[in-house]
């Protein structure tokens, strides 16, 4: 038995053995073989007209036709990839000829460099000559505020002393009443002093604290500006002062004094107002010395500093 077995199974052997391989049919090798020659001839087409966008059309195969062969699924599959092989051929081309239109752009030359333009320059010198008026205020001349007038002085000095004569100058329309009774009280005041001054009909003479005024106010200064206020108005040897001062120095009662005159002067003619004002014999003088302050030794003075 187990050799009639053996025997069987080496005769199926050699009939496997001698079983011929399966061999493709003539329609198959047909097929393969166009589908070959369709991707080579797209390649080729692509190459030649890279701007192209339309692929190729591929073979079409009639399933009812005699004579031609039906197309199996490895044959479309194989025809498919033909068609992408050249889309994508044409789309490297393209991509290829932008790019180099690309470089050919940014080789160009670049334009030259303008020289920035500088501010103001296109604005005209204006040079006023000398002696014009440079605001154009008609014929009104220039007046230069450094010049030298004729006695070497500066100009400016010059009008100012001009003022100060002009404010010298008596006023001409002080009309005071100098009957002999007449009395003109008021009072003036400067720093902590105060002056009780009285205007009377005389010849010109102080009486201050029953002294006359050079024995109390010993300064020349002093004394001068005290008789401004009745030589301005013209009256210095018309009228006489009598006075009370207390509190404050020398100079504080001096100013209190001019002060009070002037203030008497206004109580007999009202309308001297305007010219007593303007030079400045009616404005309380309010400079006083300041406070102490803690911590320094006078209002602003601090002490020694030391650093060690």
């Amino acid at each position: 038995m187990a050799d009639e077995e053996n025997r069987e199974n080496a005769d199926a052997g050699e009939q496997a053995e001698q079983t011929p391989h399966a061999v493709p049919s003539e329609e198959a090798s047909e097929i393969a073989g166009s589908a070959e020659d369709a991707a080579l001839e797209a390649a080729q087409e692509a190459q030649e007209s890279p701007g192209g966008l339309t692929p190729p059309e591929p073979p079409v195969a009639h399933a009812g036709g005699e004579g031609h062969a039906v197309p199996t699924e490895d044959a479309l599959e194989i025809a498919g990839s033909a068609e992408d092989a050249a889309l994508e051929a044409a789309e490297e081309a393209q991509d290829r000829v932008a790019e180099q239109q690309a470089v050919e752009e940014d080789e160009e030359e670049p334009a030259p460099r303008e020289k920035p333009a500088v501010p103001g320059a296109h604005l005209e010198v204006d040079i006023v000559p000398e002696g014009a008026d440079p605001l154009g205020r008609g014929e009104q001349s220039y007046e230069d505020p450094y010049a030298l007038d004729e006695d070497g002085e500066p100009a400016e000095q010059a009008g100012a002393d001009a003022q100060d004569e002009t404010l010298a100058q008596p006023i001409a329309t002080a009309a005071i009443d100098l009957a002999s009774g007449a009395r003109y009280r008021a009072t003036g005041k400067r720093k902590t002093a105060i002056a009780r001054v009285t205007l009377r009909p005389g010849t010109g003479t102080y009486l201050v604290n029953g002294r006359t005024l050079e024995e109390h106010f010993p300064r020349l200064t002093l004394q001068r500006n005290i008789r401004q206020p009745l030589e301005t108005v013209g009256y210095e040897e018309r009228m006489d002062v009598v006075a009370r001062l207390h509190g404050g120095g020398i100079s504080a009662q001096a100013g209190a004094l001019r002060h009070g005159v002037s203030r008497a002067l206004l109580e007999a003619d009202p309308n001297l107002r305007g010219e007593l004002k303007r030079r400045g014999f009616l404005t309380r003088d309010s400079r006083a010395k300041e406070r102490k302050k803690a911590g320094l030794k006078k209002a602003r003075k601090k002490p020694q500093f030391s650093k060690r």
